[in-house]
């Protein structure tokens, strides 16, 4: 038998309600006429998972709203004197810590690997242990300090929090599902939840779908793919009917490849994937460094002396290195290779490994795609290729550099293919992510997620 969930007080009123309803005259014949009917499980194992997508498009909508406006105050608070930057990231930084440190500890870091931990434990005699990775705390938390983070100048996402909360809300409504009604599998509802956080955050549905196809392919879906992929879209629909319909990166200009410059995409696929994985064996090594310093204080002096090196970045950069890099991706596709510097690209990373060794919450999603595009702008201007194919090529190296981290290559295709809905360089886009793919294995076997996926779960048992 599997350990029931914890219930807040909330739920447990609102189960009681519905066990209630259940028992007058209409909740029986409801039961026995529909519910019960063989005919209509899989559409009523449908409504949980299209119930907590819509919820999720709501609560994305929201994320994003706010992830402008604090990306946008953390620069103006730099604006009128530069040297402030040593006065705000580094106090910011560690009040972002703080807050996770002492209010939920799992909401730490990208939220993709306790999506995935969650995901493991799923319909298995530890899944109790869930709640600790999902729930509303965590969520609020995510929200919370990464937004505080931001307004410090992390060079953080919001794609994976997004994919953390999601997790929590269809975790949350799965809890809500009273006995007797039909119920998909609580991993399938999980991963359903990822899938739909994706979608939601970079309205691409398509991406989602290809997600979730990525990580069920050890399970058997078959049934319930239609409740799976609607949920997914309802997620994005859910946004799009707040943000309206639209292209996270817009439409830039791509030539026809010569099929004699094919061999640019491979080396280009292969290089940034093979750097994208060496990113996320930095972000390990920080990882294992942090963790001999025990103690609160050490920890809090750790924050503040990544929060000065990171503010000393900026000082001297400018605000390259801060916030998402979806201004520098517009910049370098819109604008041209040459209008970012040369540094670009290790300013870009080096901003990313400092604030995600923070311990706060903040995704390398996007940041992930910045870095890509700042190697390939830089590689495509210092290295004379033809001016028509410097998109493509800064494309293509997104593509690989963010399969590098996240060995999902279909999905890193396919999202890229919808921010920018250029179709016709599909064929390009999925050879950079096989290659780079491949690139990448030379340097780790596993992503970067599956490691620190290892980390939650071994830290969840060590706790009991």
């Amino acid at each position: 038998m599997h350990k029931k969930y914890h219930l807040y007080p909330w739920e447990i009123w609102f189960l009681k309600q519905l066990r209630r309803w259940r028992n007058t005259l209409v909740g029986r014949v409801v039961q026995k006429k529909i519910i019960d009917n063989p005919d209509m499980r899989i559409p009523f194992q449908a409504i949980p998972l299209w119930v907590a997508s819509a919820l999720t498009g709501l609560v994305a909508v929201a994320y994003e709203d706010l992830f402008v406006l604090f990306e946008q105050s953390g620069k103006a608070l730099l604006a009128p004197a530069p040297w402030v930057v040593f006065l705000t990231t580094p106090i910011l930084f560690a009040l972002a810590w703080y807050m996770t440190a002492r209010i939920a500890p799992n909401a730490r870091g990208s939220g993709i690997p306790q999506l995935l931990a969650a995901v493991d434990l799923a319909g298995t005699s530890r899944q109790a242990l869930i709640q600790r990775l999902l729930n509303l705390r965590v969520a609020l938390v995510k929200i919370g300090a990464s937004l505080v983070l931001l307004m410090g100048g992390g060079a953080i996402g919001r794609e994976g929090p997004t994919l953390q909360i999601a997790g929590s809300v269809f975790d949350m409504v799965y809890r809500w599902v009273p006995e007797g009604w039909p119920k998909v599998s609580h991993r399938i509802m999980l991963i359903t939840g990822g899938a739909s956080g994706l979608a939601a955050a970079f309205n691409t549905p398509l991406g989602g779908i290809v997600y979730a196809l990525e990580e069920l392919t050890k399970s058997h879906i078959a049934r319930f793919r239609t409740a799976v992929f609607s949920a997914v879209i309802i997620a994005g629909m859910t946004a799009q009917s707040f943000l309206g319909s639209y292209l996270y990166l817009g439409y830039p200009k791509l030539a026809t490849l010569p099929v004699g410059l094919i061999w640019l995409v491979l080396v280009l696929g292969f290089l940034s994937g093979y750097l994208g994985a060496q990113f996320t064996m930095v972000l390990r090594w920080i990882g294992q460094w942090r963790s001999q310093f025990r103690g609160r204080k050490k920890q809090l002096g750790v924050v503040l002396g990544l929060g000065l090196v990171f503010a000393t970045l900026l000082f001297f950069t400018g605000t390259i290195g801060m916030g998402t890099g979806k201004p520098l991706i517009n910049q370098v596709l819109f604008e041209g290779a040459a209008s970012a510097p040369w540094y670009t690209f290790p300013v870009r990373v080096l901003a990313a490994v400092l604030s995600f060794s923070i311990g706060a919450p903040g995704g390398i999603f996007a940041t992930s795609l910045s870095s890509g595009a700042s190697l390939g702008a830089f590689i495509v201007h210092w290295g004379g290729l033809p001016a028509e194919h410097h998109n493509l090529m800064i494309l293509v190296c997104m593509i690989g550099f963010l399969t590098g981290v996240t060995r999902t290559p279909f999905t890193a295709a396919i999202l890229v293919l919808e921010m920018t809905d250029r179709h016709s360089a599909i064929f390009y886009f999925l050879l950079a992510s096989m290659i780079a793919q491949f690139g990448a294995g030379w340097v780790s076997k596993r992503s970067f997620y599956e490691y620190q996926k290892e980390v939650y779960l071994d830290q969840l048992t060590a706790k009991g």
